[in-house]
């Protein structure tokens, strides 16, 4: 009797190893299938995704989030093409498309939508987008996506008309009429908040990433800016990463963490609505 009582404690405890090193196992299976994905992006886009770092669902999709800051987007581009970042979040897609266009071999591929947030112009000067006296200088960013995307607003204001073939590079040499001679600088569109308050500046085109970072909210302080409808579909923004990357299924769960609803409800708490969400499928925006 003794020897059996003996017997099935020393089976028990053999049982319950088992069971142990089966938990420890796939303890350590969990946390070594877990994805580290670097996200490149810059300012507020770059708080965002540093949230969504944080959030339980992104833990459950098993997925690490480092988020690395950038300064401007052609070198987080390259970055993001070159590997040395997975994934990008600040640029709309017509960047995106003008990016890939200027470089044959180093080229990105879209992931997904996230939002529109409306270009505006602004200025410290004037209140009212006809109050521009003519003549007057115009601020408008020095890359092509975005020199079209105001050349885009300012027309669509009526202060000016484009040729009928403008496009989403086109420039100032595509400007059919202006007719009220405004005279137009090109900028670093970064330096957008500093030049509205240059003497010599009437009003500058400013995108929303860069305005947050000066403080302007562009639904209150622009004096015009884009409203969103198919006309503006270009300048909906995306998660982009190397073209080689485009069918990861890790990277395109990133897409569904930004619409989650934990996500959403901070971004329109943090940025007063002036990030609008976007859940189309990539071929929207190719159409």
């Amino acid at each position: 009797m003794v020897k059996k009582k003996i017997l099935g404690i020393a089976l028990s405890i053999a049982g319950i190893a088992v069971v142990s090193a089966v938990v420890v196992q796939k303890s350590t299976a969990q946390k070594n299938d877990n994805t580290q994905v670097t996200i490149g992006s810059i300012g507020s886009d770059a708080q965002i995704w540093e949230h969504i770092a944080k959030l339980p669902e992104t833990k459950k999709e098993h997925i690490t989030i480092k988020v690395k800051n950038f300064t401007d987007g052609v070198s987080l581009n390259t970055a993001t093409a070159q590997s040395k970042v997975d994934v990008n979040a600040f640029q709309s897609y017509a960047y995106f498309v003008a990016f890939n266009k200027s470089n044959s071999t180093s080229k990105l591929s879209a992931l997904g939508t996230t939002y529109l947030e409306p270009m505006g112009i602004y200025s410290e000067k004037y209140k009212h987008i006809d109050d521009i006296p003519d003549g007057s200088t115009i601020a408008i960013a020095n890359n092509a996506a975005n020199t079209a995307r105001g050349l885009k607003l300012l027309a669509k204001s009526g202060l000016i008309t484009l040729k009928e073939d403008f496009g989403s590079l086109s420039g100032v040499n595509d400007i059919k009429s202006n007719p009220h001679h405004f005279k137009f600088i090109e900028i670093d569109d970064t330096t957008g908040p500093r030049v509205i308050k240059d003497d010599s500046i009437a009003a500058a085109l400013i995108g929303n990433t860069i305005a947050l970072q000066g403080k302007l909210n562009v639904l209150k302080d622009a004096i015009y800016y884009e409203k969103v409808n198919q006309s503006t579909k270009d300048n909906i923004n995306i998660l982009a990463t190397a073209e080689k990357n485009k069918n990861n299924k890790q990277l395109k769960k990133l897409v569904k963490l930004y619409h989650s609803k934990a996500a959403q409800k901070y971004i329109n708490q943090k940025f007063d609505g002036t990030k609008i969400e976007v859940q189309k499928p990539i071929t929207y925006l190719s159409k």
